[in-house]
């Protein structure tokens, strides 16, 4: 399983019948693995990874450090979820270290996060405090380069 997970995680649009030749099974093991890994929710969702700042050059994302006041009886869970329903967050986070909880956010603007940031991530109950940092240039996403080897910026002469 975790071979099959691994390449997953490289490319998951490989057929079964690809993936079953790389794995030495049958197509009908590789559909049957997939199966259970999608049921015991292993593998929750396929999506592709967009380079933002080609596909929306007014596009803006964040990241925001959120210190807050654990509910009783059920810690950081509710304010999580409850952070984590708003469709401006692309990830939600329980971290160790100087703040709680990393919320990443996509907008159409920086305007559109500064909004979110003030109207409706400030206000909620529990939440103490929250510090923007806006992402500037991605040079690397889940395993994937953003910098073309040819990007002149890259070469360092001796």
């Amino acid at each position: 399983m975790k071979k099959l997970v691994k390449l997953l995680r490289e490319n998951a649009r490989l057929s079964n019948d690809e993936l079953a030749v790389m794995l030495g099974i049958t197509e009908k093991e590789v559909a049957e693995k997939i199966a259970q890994l999608e049921k015991d929710g292993t593998i929750i969702g396929y999506s592709a990874i967009i380079n933002e700042e080609e596909f929306d050059k007014n596009a803006v994302s964040a990241f925001i450090e959120v210190r807050v006041s654990p509910a009783v009886n059920c810690g950081y869970d509710d304010i999580a979820a409850e952070i984590a329903q708003y469709k401006e967050v692309s990830s939600v986070y329980l971290m160790s270290g100087g703040y709680d909880l990393a919320v990443t956010v996509k907008g159409s603007n920086l305007r559109e996060v500064a909004t979110f940031v003030s109207d409706r991530l400030a206000p909620l109950d529990g939440v103490l405090s929250a510090t923007t940092h806006f992402i500037l240039h991605r040079y690397k996403e889940k395993d994937k380069l953003f910098v073309s080897e040819t990007d002149e910026r890259s070469l360092v002469s001796p």
